[in-house]
């Protein structure tokens, strides 16, 4: 190859590298340009969307006045049907078991001794309050209660209160004749099922114990304050009554046995445990008979409230008149929607 064609050829290489940058050159400046117009436009086209968007809301605002202004009549009408409703409260706190220390100190005094005679001492740190608690929340104590206490009627069938008298639904139940009159489906029937019993009580009964456990709140909500006031009144009464009805039964059965086994067991030292165990359980029946606040001792009593605790009637107002706004809007939007897509 001559020098005449080899510098032809490097001339060419090197027009043809300009021919490229200038390409690339060209090509972004047209990218970037095309971008900024791109972004302009879409920023215009979401100004323009949102000027159309208010002013089909503008062009529709007398329906939206409308529907909010039903809703908002509708919730006041509403909210002024609820009956009122009163919360009756009571503060208890924990009663210190001073029969429980003893058994402790046996427990670590003579626990390996006790262990060879098959006898579990324990460890005396059992929470009564817990129990308690779970206790007066079991079907089997509601039930019992509403039994006892005969307030299933009002229960299950009152629907206000006059600010005298209890209001009675006479669909449900006729005081006239005195017989439930409610039309149920089966396997329910007119008298109400202790299922349905508990779970109407449930639904008005709060149990709540602050974080350190020093205290806990029991209250009840109903139409009457003064059969709120009551129940609360009754339900720690019974609770205490429940738990201490249990622990005297489980200390004269373990009394029983252990009299047995001392009788049974000719080692001494299993005897001394044994007598032990049953001046510990006779104190715990003796603590049990002197003391009605055997659990729970009244902080501060349930009281008949003057004030109503629900409904929240300008909430549901409120909530209404936010409601019936955005169902309008809601509706002149997809009225528009529909009506541009048909055309």
């Amino acid at each position: 190859m001559s020098n005449e064609q080899q510098i032809k050829q490097d001339i060419g290489a090197r027009l043809d590298n300009v021919e490229y940058q200038l390409n690339e050159v060209i090509s972004k400046g047209l990218a970037t340009e095309f971008s900024d117009i791109s972004y302009q436009y879409a920023h215009e086209k979401d100004e323009i969307d949102l000027r159309e968007l208010w002013r089909i809301i503008w062009s529709g605002k007398w329906i939206i006045i409308s529907v909010t202004l039903i809703f908002s009549v509708l919730s006041v009408l509403f909210a002024l049907s609820l009956p009122n409703i009163y919360k009756s409260e009571a503060l208890l706190a924990p009663v210190e078991d001073k029969s429980g220390g003893g058994l402790s100190g046996l427990a670590g005094q003579f626990g390996g001794l006790a262990s060879l005679a098959g006898v579990n001492l324990g460890s005396g740190g059992n929470d009564k309050t817990a129990l308690a608690i779970e206790v007066l929340k079991s079907r089997k104590f509601i039930n019992k209660f509403i039994e006892t206490r005969e307030i299933l009627i009002p229960l299950m069938s009152a629907n206000g209160w006059d600010g005298k008298n209890l209001i009675i639904d006479s669909d449900i139940y006729d005081e006239a004749n005195e017989r439930w009159v409610r039309k149920a489906t089966p396997p329910l029937k007119s008298k109400p099922s202790s299922q349905e019993a508990y779970k109407a009580f449930m639904e008005i009964l709060s149990v709540t114990e602050d974080k350190t456990g020093s205290f806990v709140s029991i209250g009840v909500e109903f139409y009457s304050p003064e059969l709120a006031k009551h129940w609360v009144d009754w339900l720690v009464k019974d609770i205490n009554r429940e738990i201490k009805a249990r622990e005297v039964a489980e200390a004269k059965k373990s009394i029983r046995y252990l009299s047995g086994q001392i009788e049974k067991t000719p080692i001494a030292d299993m005897q001394a445990i044994f007598y032990e165990l049953i001046e510990e359980q006779s104190k715990t029946i003796m603590f049990a008979e002197v003391r009605d606040e055997y659990v729970f001792k009244t902080i501060d009593d349930a009281i008949s409230p003057e004030l109503k605790s629900k409904p929240k009637r300008a909430l549901i107002c409120i909530l209404g008149l936010i409601l019936g706004g955005m169902l309008g809007v809601l509706y002149v939007l997809v009225r528009h929607f529909l009506n541009s897509n048909e055309a």
